[in-house]
């Protein structure tokens, strides 16, 4: 029996199997948020406060987060860091998503300057992807699908986003950390959406490089 601690923190709506999966909303918000998404009745989200984990020092073996990471203001972003190497056992992984905000500020600086709606948050709203009243996840708008990409959807108090990620920073954030770098990758949103970058490390154990 695999008794390995893996925490997904920040799961909106990717609850995975086999982790622990954290976030600040429970079962019936994320499905008023999430209309169009199936989440089985025996889904378990735990409303852990991801800066003071209860786990102990260099008990779990991998941290899992995709498209969280830009919802943290600038102090809270060292505070999770820090956190995460705390629980995080030698050698336990590490693997992140972010939007890759050079790509998106660069689309944002191509796209044309048509504003045609306000944002709306209804489920009719939802459902068509209105965004903006352009009903496309192209980011061929400035004022469509990207303004949620760079700036969070804003459906809710934790649908802001807060920060910006290179590859640049995010090399230097895990170099700071004293995690090792394994693999760094570029890919698309639900593989047709937001520019993201996925990095995959594993912390060092004391003294080692």
């Amino acid at each position: 029996m695999d008794s390995s601690v893996r925490l997904n923190l920040g799961c909106g709506s990717r609850p995975l199997p086999g982790y622990v999966n954290i976030d600040q909303d429970d079962l019936p918000t994320m499905r008023a948020r999430y209309p169009t998404r199936v989440f089985d009745d025996s889904l378990v989200i735990k409303n852990f406060d991801i800066f003071k984990l209860p786990y102990a020092d260099e008990s779990v073996d991998e941290i899992h987060s995709e498209s969280m990471l830009e919802h943290l203001s600038f102090e809270e972003e060292g505070k999770l860091f820090r956190e995460i190497k705390r629980v995080l056992k030698p050698g336990g992984m590490v693997n992140l998503s972010v939007p890759n905000f050079e790509k998106l500020f660069q689309a944002w600086i191509e796209a044309k300057d048509e504003w045609k709606d306000f944002y709306r948050t209804d489920r009719e709203a939802i459902e068509s992807n209105h965004w903006f009243g352009h009903y496309s996840t192209k980011p061929d708008q400035r004022w469509g699908y990207l303004m949620a990409s760079i700036f969070g959807n804003q459906n809710g108090s934790g649908q802001f986003h807060k920060n910006a990620y290179s590859i640049g920073k995010l090399r230097a954030i895990f170099e700071h950390m004293n995690f090792k770098v394994l693999e760094i990758s570029e890919f698309l949103w639900q593989g047709e959406r937001d520019p993201m970058i996925r990095i995959i490390g594993t912390k060092r154990a004391l003294g080692k490089s």
